[in-house]
């Protein structure tokens, strides 16, 4: 089965212009953080869990006891992505694919960017990009399934359509 990454790219925008934040401070991206977390215990998952700002500070880290380093670097990679194209990392992979193109048609190496599912913008609902929320160890589009899921529920947002 082919993907539709025009789709893809359309449900994504839609995903990051309807779960967005009436604020989001240090101690939000901890609170967030937790739920998450809490999330993924509760579903018996091994993830890494990452927030941050678009610095790169980390406000936020937890990593289960089955991952490892390499899930770090993960989320750095879908992070540059993330922060590079100011949208979901999945949205930038489906978009890149619509294009026919490679991260190096892009300028950018893949050695330092992840075009894959797992990393979300924080945006506020006046637009305003703050951070980006990250996780890794799942197959990329679950990542990203499992991203928004907690996010709308974080949120009480209903109608975030999967992908």
């Amino acid at each position: 089965m082919m993907d539709d990454y025009a789709l893809i790219a359309k449900t994504a925008k839609e995903q990051e212009d309807l779960l967005r934040f009436d604020h989001f401070t240090a101690r939000d991206a901890w609170e967030l953080g937790a739920f998450i977390v809490s999330r993924v215990y509760e579903e018996g998952l091994d993830m890494a869990v990452c927030i941050r700002k678009l610095n790169g500070h980390i406000l936020f880290q937890h990593c289960t006891q089955g991952t490892t380093l390499s899930n770090q670097s993960w989320m750095q990679r879908k992070f540059n992505t993330a922060l590079l194209t100011e949208g979901s990392s999945l949205r930038a992979w489906a978009t890149l694919n619509l294009k026919g193109q490679t991260p190096q048609d892009q300028g950018v190496s893949p050695l330092e960017y992840a075009y894959c599912g797992g990393a979300f913008p924080i945006r506020l609902k006046s637009g305003e990009l703050i951070g980006m929320v990250i996780v890794s160890n799942l197959p990329h589009r679950d990542d990203h399934r499992f991203l928004v899921r907690c996010l709308a529920e974080y949120l009480g947002i209903n109608g975030a359509a999967e992908i």
